[in-house]
């Protein structure tokens, strides 16, 4: 018998409650942000090109351009590689709607390919039956940081005839087959939010190795002016620019590269404890019925920005939805990465789709679920989340009969 949840009138695991996400800012990145604020240069200025480069640098990729979102850098990367309405652009229906609003911003319409279960990544199998004649670009995404079957998802669209933009916003330090997340699609974009695993408050940055769809990023990031605004304050010459596109407020900020400057320098670091928790929930969590994540690939890195577990009702006995605010009484915050998009109510009265339509993602996004997991955990927080995840799951596994609490958080009588 488990000690009584707090839902029905127990003692919490915890007294604070414990957030999802926390990112970790050092004393560097405010005296970064102040150095930024005394200059008198808030905009695109020597810190985003700084920022750009050292990114780039850490990538292995030959340009970047640094954005003020990740979908920005979506959007600019469908524009740079001529994506233009009317077209399809194909991606996964199992991730934060980025992506796909991208695609429409672009003019073209989205079409969802079936995830992988075991992955919860976009299968490339399943890729050849979604093209059609309208079909010009792939967009796979990097779920919670596991990198896609690259191999696969490549051969697919250069027999098929696609450009590849990778949606890596959860993927900055993965590594697939030993290559760098970031030198292997046409086009990649990362985001740096503020539950990344690097952060700037918001942004983004595209990175490519070809110079012309850079150029064209840039160009269309800063209104489509011919000159920014830096090069006008720092060239000696007063010639003005010119609008030669109809370009976007998209640039990125000097203060908003200022927060992400130092944490560069803690990539590795931050990787090495978030593989810590990993390891630990891995250990503690693997003899109850939830469903962990599967493991890295060979010679792959796992960015490692969520852990995600699958509460199947079937055989946790209790709804993904209810484990979930069972969990929060205890104390322990989660998060839900992510509900099938075709399912959402845009989605599905705009193209008609429907339940069953792409049946993989729809069990994944009915039960997943993921758990705190951030450098700044210490390993009292970490046997915190263990011991609520663990209560919760082993009483309603063993409590049959109760009632579990609704969506509004009520419960009945245990």
């Amino acid at each position: 018998m488990t000690e009584r949840l707090a839902i029905y009138g127990g003692h919490p695991i915890r007294s604070r409650f414990l957030p999802f996400g926390s990112p970790r800012l050092d004393e560097a990145e405010v005296e970064e942000v102040v150095d930024t604020l005394r200059s008198g240069w808030f905009g695109p200025g020597p810190k985003v090109a700084r920022f750009e480069e050292e990114l780039r640098s850490y990538v292995g990729a030959s340009r970047a351009c640094a954005v003020n979102s990740r979908t920005a850098a979506l959007h600019l990367a469908l524009l740079a590689i001529g994506v233009k309405p009317g077209d399809e652009v194909l991606t996964s229906p199992l991730a934060f709607c980025a992506a796909a609003n991208a695609i429409l911003h672009a003019g073209a319409r989205p079409v969802f390919v079936d995830v992988d279960r075991r992955t919860m990544n976009l299968a490339p199998a399943k890729i050849e039956a979604a093209v059609t004649a309208k079909t010009r670009a792939l967009v796979p995404v990097h779920l919670a940081g596991r990198p896609c079957e690259m191999d696969a998802v490549l051969a697919a669209a250069r027999r098929l005839g696609l450009w590849v933009i990778e949606d890596a916003g959860d993927c900055l330090e993965g590594v697939y087959h030993g290559k760098k997340i970031g030198t292997l699609g046409d086009i990649t974009c990362f985001g740096f939010y503020a539950t990344k695993n690097l952060t700037t408050g918001d942004g983004g940055m595209l990175v490519t190795e070809r110079d012309e769809w850079a150029d064209r990023a840039r160009l269309l990031a800063r209104h489509g002016l011919s000159r920014d605004a830096w090069q006008r304050h720092s060239e000696s010459s007063n010639r003005p620019y010119q609008v030669v596109a109809p370009g976007y407020a998209y640039a990125m900020l000097d203060i908003q590269a200022a927060l992400g400057l130092h944490q560069i320098e803690h990539l590795r670091e931050g990787l090495r404890r978030r593989n810590e928790v990993w390891a630990r929930y891995d250990a503690a969590l693997a003899d109850l019925p939830l469903i962990l994540p599967a493991p890295a690939g060979p010679d792959t890195v796992h960015a490692r920005h969520q852990y995600t577990v699958l509460v199947d009702p079937n055989r946790v006995g209790i709804s993904r939805d209810n484990f979930r605010i069972a969990l929060a009484k205890e104390n322990v915050g989660s998060g839900v990465h992510y509900r099938a998009l075709h399912l959402e109510p845009y989605f599905a009265e705009t193209y008609g789709t429907k339940a069953g339509d792409l049946p993989e993602a729809e069990y994944v996004g009915d039960r997943t679920l993921s758990l705190p997991l951030s450098p700044v955990l210490t390993d009292a927080d970490v046997e915190d989340v263990v011991a609520a995840v663990r209560k919760v799951t082993l009483s309603f596994c063993d409590l049959t009969g109760v009632e579990a609490p609704d969506a509004a958080g009520a419960v009945g009588a245990p």
